[in-house]
C-alpha cells in the first residue's frame, strides 16, 4: 500500500469581523515585506527613451543614492569666498520683473494709506467736530442764560415801528438763542459772520436788523451736523423761533433759493431788492450748498408770524 500523500500546507489565515453579512478571509503573510518594492524596468525604446541632456551628463560630485533629474536644495548656507550665500539666493535674487512688482506693491499701499487718511480726516471734519462744537454751544448758551438773569438787561426792540438806534454788540457777543423745532435743535447766535465769530455757532450779519425789528434779521452758519446741515429740510410754514432776553419771536418759513456766494442781495432789508424800504420783520438764515461743499449758498427766508413775552412761558411752536 502506497504511504499516505499529506495535504498541502495552507497558511494560517486572519479572520477579519466585517460590517453587516460580510465575512473576508485575509492570508496570513508568513514573511516580512521588504520595505522598499522595486518595480521592474521597462525596456527602452526609441519612443521612451529621452534625449540626453547637459542636465543628465554624470557629475562627479553627485551623491550616487541621489536619482538623476532631482534637485537638491541644501538646508545651511552655502559658503563661498565673500561668504555665506543663503539656500534660497537663487529663487531671491533681484531681477527686472521684481523690481517693477517691488514698486507697484509699495505704490498701491502708499495710494491705498494715503486715501484713508483723507477719509478720516473728511470724517473727521464733517462728524468729529460735532462734540466740541455742542460744547461750545453749551457754554454760549450757559452765557446768554447768565447775560439775561442780570437786572437791566436789554430788551429787544419791539417788532412794530421802524428799528430804534441801538448799541451794537460786539463781535463774538452771544445775542439770542435760534430754535428749529423740525429739527430738534437750537443753538446760540453771535454777532459778526466771519470765520472766527462762526466757528462753532451760526453768526448774525452786523448790518442787518436785530429780532423782531422790521428789516432782515440775517444768520450765516457752517453746513456742518452740529449746526445747519439738514436746513434743507425746511419747509413752507415751518416755524423758526428766536429767543431773546423777554421776547420770543416766532417767524415762518416763507421760502428758500440757491445762490452764489457773491449774492449778498438776500440778507438786504428787502431780501433781493437792495434799497427798497422794508415794510415787514423777516429772517433770513444762509448756509454752505451742497453739502460737503461750499460754492453755492442755501437760503432760507422767514417772516415773522407772533411774538410772546418770555414771561409767558415757552411758544407751542416749541413743543412740535
Amino acid at each position: 500500500m502506497p504511504p499516505a500523500v499529506a495535504p498541502p500546507a495552507v497558511a494560517p489565515a486572519a479572520v477579519v469581523p466585517a460590517a453587516a453579512d460580510a465575512t473576508a478571509y485575509i492570508p496570513r503573510f508568513t514573511e516580512q515585506a521588504d520595505a522598499t518594492t522595486v518595480l521592474p524596468k521597462l525596456p527602452a525604446t526609441p519612443e521612451t527613451t529621452p534625449k540626453a541632456t547637459p542636465e543628465d551628463e554624470p557629475d562627479a560630485t553627485q551623491d550616487p543614492d541621489i536619482p538623476k533629474g532631482v534637485k537638491v536644495v541644501p538646508l545651511r548656507p552655502v559658503r563661498t569666498q565673500e561668504g555665506y550665500r543663503s539656500v534660497y539666493s537663487e529663487y531671491t535674487r533681484t531681477t527686472f520683473g521684481t523690481v517693477v512688482r517691488a514698486v507697484s506693491r509699495g505704490t498701491g499701499e502708499l495710494l491705498i494709506t494715503f486715501g484713508l487718511i483723507v477719509l478720516l480726516f473728511a470724517g473727521y471734519e464733517v462728524w468729529g467736530k460735532s462734540a466740541i462744537v455742542e460744547a461750545h454751544q453749551d457754554e454760549l448758551n450757559r452765557q446768554l442764560e447768565q447775560q439775561w438773569a442780570q437786572p437791566g438787561a436789554d430788551p429787544t426792540v419791539a417788532p412794530s415801528g421802524p428799528p430804534t438806534p441801538v448799541a451794537k454788540p460786539a463781535n463774538g457777543a452771544v445775542i439770542a438763542s435760534v430754535h428749529i423745532p423740525k429739527l430738534k435743535k437750537k443753538w446760540a447766535v453771535v454777532q459778526g459772520v466771519t470765520a472766527a465769530d462762526i466757528r462753532y455757532a451760526p453768526g448774525h450779519y452786523p448790518d442787518t436788523a436785530l429780532p423782531g425789528q422790521i428789516g432782515n434779521f440775517s444768520m450765516a452758519g457752517h453746513r456742518t451736523p452740529a449746526i445747519w446741515w439738514d436746513l434743507d429740510q425746511l419747509k413752507a410754514g415751518d416755524p423758526v423761533v428766536i429767543k431773546t432776553a423777554d421776547t420770543w419771536y416766532v417767524y415762518r418759513v416763507i421760502g428758500h433759493e440757491i445762490v452764489l456766494p457773491t449774492a449778498v442781495q438776500v440778507v438786504a432789508p428787502v431780501p433781493n431788492k437792495p434799497g427798497v424800504a422794508p415794510t415787514k420783520a423777516l429772517l433770513t438764515m444762509t448756509t454752505c450748498n451742497p453739502k460737503f461743499n461750499n460754492y453755492q449758498r442755501l437760503v432760507v427766508h422767514a417772516e415773522l408770524d407772533r411774538t410772546q413775552p418770555v414771561a409767558q412761558g415757552d411758544p407751542a411752536e416749541l413743543k412740535g
